[in-house]
């Protein structure tokens, strides 16, 4: 699945920032509101001709642009938990042609916001608005029609809850009552033990992929290397496809947004990895 993600990644994905002090940046998503934090669209001349890292106290790493230290939009030294995490920023930045697509650069999005935290959040906030989409799951809301829709979800959708509710050994269900189903609380307590074990890093990243994905369910069946990433957006995509198919679309236009969720997706999903990563890496990998 990492394969996949790395191709996807580098393909049409990358991440986001340093802008000018003060310079303000549309939201994000609803869960990061304070300005500076969200989709830019902003693009900069490039600055600096060499990317390296470096290792600092505490094990952490620096991403350096020839001789400066790459610093947040909150003003904080840029610094990353471990190698692996360091060289995928680092690669970022290092792609870029004349002209900096911020937009394009989600890992270093993604660490500015845990760096800076912007709405200073706790673990236990984020792990709550991450289970608040379970109550909201995409695949947890089922139609009654048409018929080849009902069906289609059915065969989609329904092996993926079956496997989660193996997974975790909890009951979820589906309705077609637009309140959704009931949550046990039960599974909505193993659900937040799990999340438990992720660290504020990797939650920051589960956090991105869910708001991609709008579930909960899908996105812990693409961490856990169930579900690949083009699966995980197709199954969250699947009322839409099936409209698509039925009345056509505009192909350019289809295309790009199906490559760009599956790279924000991908992103988000590499993050979640690389945060929990905890091995150094070989120089070898750096030759490669």
């Amino acid at each position: 699945m990492l394969r996949n993600i790395c191709r996807y990644h580098r393909q049409f994905g990358l991440v986001i920032w340093p802008f000018p002090q003060g310079h303000h940046v549309p939201r994000l998503s609803t869960h990061l509101q304070k300005a500076k934090y969200a989709s830019a669209i902003t693009e900069r001349k490039k600055f600096y001709e060499n990317v390296s890292i470096s290792q600092v106290d505490g094990g952490l790493f620096e991403i350096n642009l020839d001789k400066r230290k790459l610093k947040t939009p909150g003003g904080k030294l840029f610094t990353v938990p471990n190698e692996a995490l360091a060289i995928a920023v680092a690669t970022e930045w290092d792609v870029q042609k004349e002209t900096l697509k911020f937009y394009t650069m989600h890992l270093t999005t993604l660490c500015n916001t845990a760096l800076d935290n912007p709405t200073q959040r706790t673990k236990e906030q984020m792990i709550s608005a991450a289970l608040k989409f379970l109550e909201t799951d995409t695949i947890c809301y089922r139609v009654e029609e048409p018929p080849g829709l009902v069906e289609l979800q059915t065969n989609e959708w329904e092996p993926v809850m079956n496997w989660i509710e193996q997974r975790y050994n909890v009951v979820i269900g589906s309705s077609s009552n637009i309140m959704g189903p009931q949550i046990p609380e039960e599974t909505k307590e193993t659900f937040r033990q799990h999340l438990h074990s992720y660290n504020f890093w990797s939650l920051t990243g589960l956090e991105y992929v869910i708001t991609q994905l709008k579930s909960l369910i899908l996105s812990l069946g693409l961490i856990d290397r169930h579900l690949s990433v083009e699966q995980a957006v197709l199954l969250s995509r699947l009322e839409e496809e099936y409209q698509i198919q039925s009345w056509g679309n505009v192909e350019w236009a289809h295309d790009y947004d199906m490559y760009e969720l599956q790279a924000r997706t991908a992103a988000g999903a590499m993050f979640v990895h690389l945060s929990s990563e905890s091995t150094a890496v070989k120089r070898k990998i750096l030759r490669d």
